[in-house]
């Protein structure tokens, strides 16, 4: 029999770390390989971890709620079989034991090294902690961002000197680009009474990380665009009805809007840009991401290649999509590989709104919703279908120059609309 580790998987891009949510086996469990073995949360998606070995499961490395790097081992499982198929030496030659003496050793001051984690050093210097004096609790002793945590909620920190600091904050490791945000705790708040306390799920919490990441590191700046949508109004009108009887799902407003976006985005490829520290990337493909709300949580699936799609294509996507977020059945890879995010605000009835950057990607467009007001056409008063699109940017990548032609394009796209000129299929 051979032991054989499973590791925290990486379950979108630049996801660094995962939550067990819970464990759905118990050590000595026999698991087929592909049968899922835990529940793991990350700021990006809900996902299983599926086992890479059929075995039984010799020990759990992390407990329910407990954060991991990506490619930590979160268990251990026995398999049937040797580890390599090459002949093992004797455990008494003298050169075989220094050898495996040396690589202890080895192993050994590496694990001492990467003990404190990206947000274990930010948080340790933002409290002031000294971590030195801190017991881990992770495997192997490593200190997590839980035991920081804790001893900030209990009021312990202490000065660590300037040379400690300086040393630190020197470290390749405790690079602000590579580490992952953590959620800064306000001052105990105490309930007055009728007040109702709702605990904080996994999701809610990565969502805020996520959120505090995209605020801390993106310089927002907003602009907004209004456009006259009577025309497309009057086509979705026309539509609708033999479309869903034909289709068998919704023909909506924002399929629409989804396709000018992505049409506008292959003429103006700047604003599909992910910043990268020392360089910008325009991103070949056009990945939309579109916002799926729940009660509680926040999703946003990618409809893949949007620019190669029907308007028919993207409202299919668009209705398969929120479904399987509404009913839990969302795949991480159906997350991933997003450049650029459509936010359909005016679903639930706003006409102006700053939406906040989906990190990595450069750009948020919020669809507002449609709304009848009176507008001046050649001197003359009109009643038009007005709809504001606001668009959310990353200063360090776009400027106002190329945002405003990339949001007037949108508004000549939409504009256009016409039984005569757009196809749906």
């Amino acid at each position: 029999m051979a032991i054989e580790t499973i590791t925290m998987p990486q379950l979108g891009e630049s996801v660094t770390e995962g939550t067990i949510s819970r464990w759905l086996v118990s050590p000595g469990d026999h698991v087929n390989k592909y049968d899922p073995i835990a529940e793991v949360m990350t700021d990006k998606v809900n996902a299983e971890i599926p086992s890479s070995f059929t075995g039984t499961i010799a020990q759990l490395k992390a407990g329910e709620d407990q954060t991991l790097a990506v490619g930590e081992v979160i268990c251990t499982i026995e398999v049937a079989g040797t580890m390599n198929n090459q002949p093992n030496k004797s455990s008494d030659d003298p050169i075989n034991n220094k050898s495996r003496a040396e690589t202890n050793q080895s192993v050994a001051k590496s694990n001492m090294g990467a003990r404190y984690s990206p947000a274990v050093l930010h948080l340790s210097q933002e409290h002031n902690i000294d971590l030195t004096s801190v017991k881990g609790t992770g495997a192997g002793g490593r200190i997590t961002r839980k035991d920081i945590m804790k001893l900030v909620e209990n009021g312990v920190g202490e000065q660590i000197s300037s040379s400690e600091r300086k040393e630190i904050q020197q470290s390749p490791i405790s690079s602000p680009i590579e580490e992952q945000p953590t959620i800064t705790h306000s001052p105990t708040f105490t309930s007055q009474t009728g007040d109702v306390e709702v605990p904080i799920t996994p999701v809610r919490k990565a969502i805020a990380a996520n959120m505090l990441r995209s605020k801390q590191e993106i310089p927002h700046a907003w602009m907004m665009m209004e456009v006259d949508a009577t025309n497309l109004v009057v086509l979705r009108e026309k539509e609708k009805q033999n479309f869903k009887q034909k289709e068998g799902y919704n023909l909506t407003y924002f399929a629409f809007f989804v396709k000018a976006v992505a049409q506008a985005l292959k003429e103006y490829p700047q604003i599909n840009s992910t910043w990268a520290g020392d360089k910008i990337v325009q991103r070949h493909d056009i990945n939309l991401n579109i916002a799926v709300a729940t009660e509680d949580s926040l999703f946003v699936p990618v409809i893949k290649h949007a620019d190669e799609k029907s308007i028919k294509g993207i409202a299919r996507e668009i209705t398969e999509l929120s479904h399987k977020v509404r009913s839990g059945t969302l795949k991480a890879e159906e997350m991933q590989g997003g450049t650029f995010t459509v936010n359909n605000t005016g679903s639930f009835g706003s006409v102006q709104s700053m939406g906040i950057i989906n990190h990595p990607q450069a750009a948020i467009l919020q669809v507002e919703a449609i709304v009848k007001r009176p507008v001046i056409i050649d001197g003359m008063i009109a009643v038009r279908d007005m709809v504001n699109l606001c668009l959310s940017l990353d200063h360090r990548v776009l400027d106002g120059y190329v945002c405003g032609k990339f949001l007037a394009r949108v508004k000549e796209i939409v504009e256009s609309m016409s039984s005569e000129k757009t196809s749906i299929y």
